[in-house]
């Protein structure tokens, strides 16, 4: 089993940036990638950013090229995701998640973390 929280997520104004972090417990030697996910009200749950556990090899949506950064310190068994510009469309709840396998969608990832709040206000 691997437990995953998230935290970093708060209120931020438009153009502004934030942090995500998202410390791993537990057997993660069986983990292939860590990603980043987000849900707002009301939409479906939708990939935002991925990276291999080992920290080569990272993936990202279109909506998170070039705005968005993941990065893994596995000294510390954590994974961030660097959130730059953000605006009103990127409030949402975002989850971090882990799978054993390379997949981008949900339904690949065996673990979630509960989730962190990320508002934008415009």
């Amino acid at each position: 089993q691997v437990q995953l929280v998230e935290s970093g997520g708060g209120l931020v104004q438009a153009g502004g940036s934030l942090r995500l972090s998202c410390d791993a417990s537990g057997d993660t030697n069986g983990t292939y990638v860590q990603g980043w996910f987000r849900q707002a009200a009301g939409k479906e749950r939708e990939f935002v950013a991925a990276i291999r556990w080992s920290g080569d090899g990272t993936y990202y949506a279109d909506s998170a090229k070039g705005r968005f950064t993941v990065s893994r310190d596995n000294a510390k068994n954590t994974g961030y995701l660097q959130m730059n510009s953000l605006n009103s469309e990127d409030t949402a709840v975002y989850y971090c998640a882990a799978a054993t396998i390379y997949g981008l969608g949900p339904g690949e990832y065996d673990y979630w973390g509960q989730g962190t709040q990320v508002t934008v206000s415009s």
